[in-house]
C-alpha cells in the first residue's frame, strides 16, 4: 500500500504517538505534522521520526485529512475539546489510540462534521519507535465508531499499519479494557509474587528458574485455553494445596492472599468447564 492521505497529524509526544508517527509516515504525501502540549518533548518526537512540528492543534486541523490522538487518557477529552474548536471548514478522520474510551468521547469532533473512531492497537508500548511499528504488522487493533463510514475508514487504518481489526462495541470498551489489563498486568504482578516466594525459599535468580516454565504455560494456554491447565489444583491433590498454604503462610505471608485468590478463580474455570474439583479443596483454600 502506497501514500493514502495528504498529510497525517499526530496529537501527542509520548511512546505511542512516536511509534504511529513512524509507521504511517509511508502513508502520509507530507512530512507526519506532530503537536503536543510540551514544546521540548515534540520536538525530540519530531527529531526521532522525522516529522515536522505543529505550533499548535490548529495546524493540524488546517492541514491534516488524518489526525490520531496519542495522550494520556486523562488528557484525551481536553484535546478533543480543542481540535473540535480548531476544525475550520475541514471534515478530516481523528481517531485515538486509548483502549478504555470508544468513539463517544469524540463526540464534539464528530459534532463539527470529522469522521471519528477509537482504534486501539493492543500490545505493549517501550519506547522504541522502530521496533514498535514493526509490531503493528500482525497486531490486533480494536476498533470502535459511531457509523459505518468511519467503522470503514478505522478499517482502512488498521490495514495500513499491517493489522487485524477487530470490531468492539462501544458500550463494551470498558470491558474490553479491563479483560487486556487483567491478564497483562495482574501477570505481572503474578511473577513479583512467584520470584520473591522463590527468593524466600534460596533461590538465587528466580526468574532465569521461572522463565522456561512460565513460557511453556502461557503458549500452551493461548494455544489450548483451560486444557493447557496442570498441577494440583486438577488432579485435586487436597494434600499438597494445603503444604503450600502452610508454605506460604510460614515464609513468605505477603503472597498468599493472591495465591488463595487465584487458586479460587482456578477452581471457578474449573467449574465452568464441566470439571468440578472436589468440593474440599475449595473450603481448604478458603481457609
Amino acid at each position: 500500500m502506497g501514500v493514502r492521505y495528504q498529510r497525517i497529524g499526530i496529537a501527542g509526544s509520548g511512546r505511542v504517538a512516536r511509534a504511529m508517527a513512524l509507521a504511517l509516515a509511508p502513508r502520509s504525501a507530507a512530512p507526519v505534522l506532530i503537536w503536543g502540549r510540551s514544546p521540548g518533548r515534540v520536538h525530540e518526537a519530531a527529531a526521532t521520526v522525522g516529522g515536522t512540528v505543529a505550533e499548535n492543534c490548529a495546524d493540524l486541523t488546517a492541514s491534516c485529512d488524518l489526525i490520531v490522538i496519542a495522550v494520556a487518557d486523562a488528557a484525551l477529552a481536553e484535546v478533543a475539546v480543542g481540535l473540535a474548536e480548531a476544525l475550520a471548514g475541514t471534515e478530516p478522520f481523528v481517531c485515538h489510540v486509548s483502549g478504555g474510551s470508544g468513539a463517544a468521547i469524540l463526540a464534539p469532533l464528530a459534532g463539527r462534521g470529522a469522521l471519528t473512531a477509537a482504534v486501539h492497537p493492543a500490545m505493549t508500548f517501550t519506547g522504541d519507535p522502530a521496533q514498535e511499528a514493526g509490531r503493528m504488522a500482525g497486531a490486533r487493533f480494536a476498533i470502535t465508531a459511531t457509523d459505518g463510514e468511519a467503522l470503514a475508514e478505522a478499517r482502512t487504518l488498521v490495514a495500513l499499519l499491517g493489522g487485524v481489526a477487530v470490531e468492539i462495541a462501544e458500550e463494551r470498551r470498558a470491558l474490553y479494557h479491563a479483560a487486556l489489563s487483567h491478564a497483562a498486568n495482574h501477570l505481572v504482578t503474578l511473577m513479583s509474587g512467584a520470584s520473591r516466594a522463590l527468593r524466600a525459599a534460596g533461590a538465587g535468580e528466580p526468574e532465569a528458574l521461572l522463565a522456561p516454565l512460565v513460557r511453556a504455560a502461557l503458549e500452551n494456554s493461548l494455544a489450548h485455553g483451560l486444557d493447557a491447565l496442570s498441577g494440583p489444583l486438577l488432579r485435586g491433590d487436597d494434600a499438597t494445596i494445603r503444604t503450600h498454604l502452610a508454605a506460604i503462610a510460614r515464609d513468605c505471608p505477603g503472597l498468599l492472599p493472591a495465591y488463595r485468590a487465584m487458586a479460587l478463580a482456578t477452581l471457578d474455570e474449573l467449574a465452568r468447564a464441566g470439571k468440578a474439583p472436589p468440593p474440599d479443596l475449595r473450603a481448604i483454600l478458603a481457609g
